[in-house]
């Protein structure tokens, strides 16, 4: 039986888009690249077999990396008693998913580095977005008492990463989106239109790409691919990226850093509705928000 042309012309955008997110991340592939060291980490987590020791041997060959995550390990965001200062008490204290994503998020503190592209936009700006969005998703998290604050932490945290393939792969078309998007600072448009119009795809498509490239755990790719949209996804994959979506608008609300692709910083009622969050909730969260923030802004620095 054959296509009708609207099927046939839904096929055709997305083979088009398909191609242009396979383009850029074979593009960008030797400078958006996480160190090896962190995606040894990540298949080890990974595999069930693997020891805390395994971990341990992995981390002690990297001296930078052992000193980064014992300074988050440390930092007040853990709180933990006393002072930490070896890598296996880490790893005992936190369990090896929690050291995995510390190490993942120190990796990526590098990838966002760059200039000002333009009076509205830049690497720094997204990045202080990236770290506001995590804390705000941790926050929820704690609050509905579900027992993924770190999940929640590195997923608020990598959730824009495919506006950085975006310029990386290519920095002209990024700043016709910004400039489309916001010809003035303060103007919000719509930026996902303005990324389908002028790269064929969002950051959303470029961001899961990049994850499933790097072989993050598939929660995260849907958190990448869907934080705009979460409730497209099928519900048990729902929470995270929800989460995320939550966070994303309170870190937009606080302009906190980049916020041109949430126009309206108001957080949808099926959204509330779907994490059973209150409007009391979000007003605690987002109380607190500041005050935290500048204790993880420090521990990523």
């Amino acid at each position: 039986m054959s296509q009708g042309p609207e099927a046939a012309g839904g096929n055709t955008a997305t083979a088009a888009r398909d191609q242009v997110v396979a383009s850029a991340i074979r593009e960008i592939a030797h400078i958006a690249t996480l160190p090896e060291i962190t995606l040894k980490i990540i298949q080890l987590v990974e595999s069930p077999s693997s020891t805390a020791q395994d971990l341990h041997n992995v981390i002690a060959k990297d001296p930078a990396l052992c000193t980064r995550i014992l300074k988050v390990v440390n930092s007040a965001f853990y709180g933990l008693p006393g002072q930490i200062g070896s890598i296996n008490r880490a790893i005992v204290l936190l369990g090896l998913n929690a050291v995995k994503n510390i190490a993942i998020a120190a990796s990526l503190a590098k990838l966002f580095k760059g200039g000002q592209l333009t009076s509205t936009f830049g690497a720094k700006d997204l990045w202080a977005h990236s770290i506001a969005t995590a804390t705000a998703t941790k926050l929820l998290a704690d609050k509905l008492k579900l027992g993924l604050a770190d999940e929640a932490f590195l997923a608020g945290l990598i959730h824009d990463v495919g506006i950085m393939v975006e310029l990386q792969f290519d920095r002209a078309k990024l700043v016709e989106v910004v400039d489309r998007v916001s010809p003035e600072p303060g103007v919000y448009g719509d930026w996902l239109g303005a990324e389908q119009a002028i790269f064929g795809a969002t950051h959303q498509d470029f961001g899961a790409a990049l994850c499933e490239k790097w072989k993050f755990p598939r929660s995260f790719g849907f958190v990448t691919g869907y934080h705009h949209r979460p409730l497209e996804l099928p519900v048990e994959n729902r929470t995270l990226a929800c989460l995320v979506s939550v966070g994303d608008h309170l870190a937009a609300r606080g302009e906190m850093g980049f916020r041109l692709d949430i126009a309206d910083p108001t957080i949808p009622a099926d959204l509330l509705e779907e994490l059973k969050l209150t409007t009391q909730d979000v007003e605690e969260v987002f109380a607190k928000l500041p005050a935290q923030l500048e204790q993880v802004s420090g521990m990523l620095s």
